[in-house]
């Protein structure tokens, strides 16, 4: 019987409306009161996931920022945090202001852009969070962040996450959670890192893990869970890596998810005890 459920947001819980049916909470809830950890495990900020948390009625730790903090839904200290050093924010500054691209950054549960544009305004709106514009991102930079953000073209930013890659090596995990969204996080955050580190806080064994997601941050996510589930809609890769794909965020996959893994067989389990 699995004891916990890791489950991303966009484009998994979430359908492409970004609203989760209602169906699909109540399994949630079903399943908290059967005694399994659901927990979300999201590229989002911590203000962000806390508020759909709270929805669903979760008061367990979550994985947010790709993986940078671990933090309960209901508030009080970090159970884990990992920030991007000043010397890795700086490059990545750098090259968004040589290639004109646009940027943004996380510190404090807060969100900063160096600008107001389209961007940043689309994505405050798409994932319900204000911003900040802060002219110098590099002054905010010596006290670490969360994460930063490009926001690009998808062809740009295959190009940007190569080199990225080859100049950063080990030194940041580098990451696209959308087609237009490429993710710089400290090497240690990643979904998977976090999910085992707050597994062990809960004593659970891997084995009795379920992740779900849907894009390439997912990864180790689905790969580090004992069971990993890739939704009907998640790029090919994922797909390759699951144990299991399910249906389509817009076709209540994790529903489908949580009644096969969770909800049936502890049914089946209660009626062979009867």
């Amino acid at each position: 019987m699995y004891k916990m459920i890791a489950i991303d947001l966009d484009g998994t819980l979430l359908t492409d409306e970004l609203t989760v049916s209602e169906n699909t909470v109540t399994a949630i809830r079903k399943s908290v009161e059967l005694g399994v950890v659901v927990t979300i495990a999201t590229g989002r900020m911590y203000p962000s996931a806390q508020r759909i948390a709270l929805d669903l009625g979760l008061d367990v730790p979550m994985i947010t920022y790709q993986g940078a903090l671990i933090k309960s839904a209901n508030g009080g200290e970090a159970l884990r945090q990992r920030v991007v050093p000043y010397e890795i924010a700086q490059k990545c500054i750098h090259i968004a202001a040589e290639k004109n691209m646009h940027i943004q950054v996380y510190q404090d549960d807060v969100l900063y852009s160096a600008v107001e544009n389209d961007k940043v305004k689309a994505y405050s709106k798409e994932v319900g969070v204000g911003f900040e514009v802060e002219s110098d991102l590099l002054k905010l930079a010596k006290d670490g962040f969360m994460k930063l953000l490009f926001i690009d073209e998808p062809e740009a930013l295959d190009l940007l996450q190569d080199e990225l890659k080859t100049l950063l090596g080990d030194e940041a995990c580098i990451e696209k959670s959308k087609l237009r969204y490429l993710e710089v996080t400290h090497p240690d955050a990643n979904k998977g890192s976090a999910l085992l580190h707050l597994a062990q806080q809960l004593g659970i064994d891997r084995s009795e893990i379920i992740g779900i997601g849907d894009n390439h941050n997912d990864a180790e996510l689905v790969k580090s869970a004992g069971f990993g589930i890739a939704m009907g809609n998640a790029v090919a890769e994922l797909k390759e890596l699951a144990d299991y794909t399910s249906l389509s965020n817009n076709e209540e996959g994790v529903l489908h998810a949580i009644n096969k893994f969770i909800l049936e067989p502890r049914g089946a389990l209660a009626d062979a005890e009867r």
